[in-house]
């Protein structure tokens, strides 16, 4: 791998650790908001916040890109104006590139919103709702289990990793398991939600790989959430009976988690993806949960125990050791 991948590979890794912190600092909110609202209001006002946070940047984002577009048709036109024949049909040609473009992306934005969307709000309802039914330790190590399953979904369709990429999955999981998991190990109802969370997750994470390629990252950031707005919104007037003063008081955890965990993390997500092995970038993922134990360490004066700082030592120990293993796949 030359200097130039090793710096894009590191970069958006970075990308994808910011987008960890958030996530892991979010924990405390959606605690503090499932207390006076259900999955499915907190999902969906939370995704609203995130739409209206992003919308501003995809317009401005949008208009740049097709005024660039313009500028190139008109300076196009103006060639074939005053020069030959052969110049109007490069004129014509690049019309017809910008018109194609255009429907290839729209072709993203539906496909790759309603795939990422469809799988982020399951994996989030079922986080939400399971997270009564067992401990929050539990439930941080077996949603962060997606470590595991982006690889393993991935090599089913046909991709292969570096193996040494399997050395830094093993190593997630071990941190992962001293960091979260301070009793015996058993399974309560609220597991199986949290295992069905980490394949939605992973799912949405192969998702996101995907189309990045073929979109503007921040686009496809706003198209999942249209959809898990959507979805969230039918469950919230199905299932709940949300009230203005429950929204009131949870709306401080609300707006953090809509801002912070839906605005700009899962942008990170989509940005640092783009073009970046699958496997590494749930490896830097999973490091929400350090960042969970370290804010809940510092912030709220919890203490951390030589295990718990074991588990973080491993998670970062892989991520460090996944910047060498390359970003190939097959």
């Amino acid at each position: 791998m030359n200097q130039k991948d090793k710096f894009y590979t590191l970069s958006h890794t970075l990308m994808l650790l910011v987008a960890s912190f958030f996530w892991g600092t979010t924990f405390v909110a959606q605690s503090l908001g499932a207390e006076y609202v259900g999955a499915g209001t907190y999902l969906a006002l939370r995704t609203y916040i995130g739409i209206v946070f992003l919308l501003p940047f995809v317009l401005y984002r949008d208009r740049e890109e097709y005024k660039r577009f313009a500028e190139e048709y008109a300076g196009n036109a103006t060639l074939g104006k005053k020069n030959s024949d052969m110049q109007i049909i490069h004129h014509s040609a690049h019309s017809l590139a910008i018109q194609k473009k255009r429907r290839l992306e729209i072709d993203a934005f539906i496909k790759g919103g309603v795939l990422a969307g469809l799988f982020i709000f399951l994996a989030s309802f079922a986080q939400q709702y399971g997270i009564a039914y067992t401990s929050v330790a539990k439930a941080g190590f077996l949603t962060t289990l997606y470590v595991v399953f982006v690889p393993v979904i991935s090599v089913a369709f046909g991709r292969r990793f570096d193996n040494k990429l399997w050395i830094c999955i093993a190593l997630s999981v071990v941190g992962m398991y001293l960091l979260c998991m301070k009793g015996s190990f058993y399974l309560e109802k609220g597991d199986a939600l949290m295992v069905l969370s980490a394949l939605g997750f992973s799912i949405q994470i192969l998702a996101v790989s995907r189309y990045s390629r073929k979109i503007d990252p921040v686009k496809l950031t706003l198209a999942q959430f249209i959809v898990e707005a959507f979805l969230a919104t039918i469950v919230m007037f199905a299932m709940e009976k949300p009230d203005i003063s429950s929204v009131q008081s949870a709306l401080p955890a609300i707006l953090y988690a809509g801002v912070f965990s839906s605005g700009i993390a899962y942008t990170l997500q989509s940005l640092g993806q783009k073009n970046l092995n699958p496997a590494i970038a749930s490896i830097a993922m999973c490091l929400e949960s350090v960042f969970s134990t370290l804010s809940g360490w510092i912030v709220l004066g919890q203490k951390l125990s030589l295990r718990e700082a074991a588990g973080c030592m491993l998670m970062f120990g892989a991520i460090v050791l996944s910047q060498f293993m390359g970003n190939n796949e097959t």
